[in-house]
């Protein structure tokens, strides 16, 4: 069966090896399999460069686990940045090698963005042509292709991105039919997809496009999966209140799975067999207390799934007799 596991939240520890160690007691409390760690959270990086004694400290904690990890870059990472692109590039390079310190083959980075979303306050900051467009997708795929062939043993796995009223289209990320098409361009075994569903479930309601239909055009390249729900409802970017969204089904709620209105067996009915990765749950802070929940809800989609095809294949079988 496939691995459950889930993040560490980074503003949750916010660079606390203490609460770090807490919340991996706690997972293997509750019997993950796997945890995503944020690099960016435990201050492995700074200034660009891996802080060699500040992974020693994490690697000393790893070491009472047995867990299986992966690893999320800082989110505003980004190879199209054209301001500070030598820092980005410096970033991402110490990313993969901090995945290769604590052993880890995923790193996840999200698809870079035309207009980060650390700009979309900057009035005239969101004009942009297609040939500025078209230069940054062929520098970040030059820049990918580079940095995974210095780094095969570990698959950089490009996330779909959530939609913003009023700013998007702000990457080609948002429909995971273009992340495709980069990665077939790149044509690299260790560049891939990582699905996040709770993303994908606002981009399909922004975007009026078919969720499950997109999810299977894309499944050969999916490498690395996010699991957690919403209810669809496309936001703007300086919204952030969790209470104030909920009640109205907007917004990125990352809550337990089956809370929300994401179709997950039908998911799971795409992807698996063939699907050999992690499913990383991937919570805000505010739902710590519900991982249990959710990583039983997830496993019980998991089990039936493994049921009814053993079934189909004993099934089978005995028809072959």
């Amino acid at each position: 069966m496939n691995k459950i596991g889930s993040k560490i939240d980074e503003v949750r520890i916010d660079g606390s090896l203490e609460a770090f160690k807490r919340d991996m007691d706690y997972y293997e409390e509750i019997h993950l399999d796997a945890v995503e760690i944020p690099v960016h959270g435990l201050d492995a990086i700074k200034n660009g460069r891996l802080d060699k004694r500040r992974v020693h400290e994490i690697i000393n904690i790893l070491k009472d686990f047995d867990f299986e990890y992966s690893v999320h870059a800082a989110n505003p990472l980004n190879l199209m940045d054209g301001n500070n692109f030598d820092m980005h590039l410096s970033v991402f390079r110490s990313s993969l090698e901090f995945c290769s310190e604590i052993g880890s083959k995923i790193l996840v980075y999200h698809c870079g963005r035309f207009i980060p979303e650390e700009t979309f306050h900057i009035k005239g900051d969101d004009k942009i042509t297609e040939i500025e467009m078209k230069t940054m997708l062929e520098r970040e795929r030059h820049y990918l292709i580079e940095l995974s062939a210095e780094f095969p043993e570990i698959s950089i796995c490009l996330e779909n991105a959530r939609p913003y009223l009023h700013h998007s289209p702000y990457c080609y990320g948002e429909i995971p039919e273009r992340i495709k098409e980069e990665i077939e361009k790149m044509n690299r075994k260790n560049i891939l997809m990582t699905l996040d569903i709770g993303h994908l479930n606002m981009a399909s309601n922004f975007y009026g496009f078919d969720f499950i239909e997109s999810v299977n055009k894309v499944r050969h390249i999916i490498g690395h999966v996010h699991a957690h729900d919403n209810f669809g409802g496309v936001v703007y970017h300086y919204e952030k209140q969790q209470t104030h969204q909920l009640p109205f089904g907007r917004g990125d709620s990352h809550m337990p799975v089956g809370w929300g209105s994401i179709p997950i067996r039908d998911i799971i009915s795409i992807l698996l067999p063939e699907y050999k990765g992690l499913f990383i749950m991937e919570l805000r802070s505010r739902y710590f207390e519900n991982i249990r929940e959710s990583k039983d809800n997830l496993a019980l989609v998991l089990h039936d799934f493994e049921y009814t095809r053993n079934i189909g294949l004993r099934i089978n079988a005995d028809k072959s007799l």
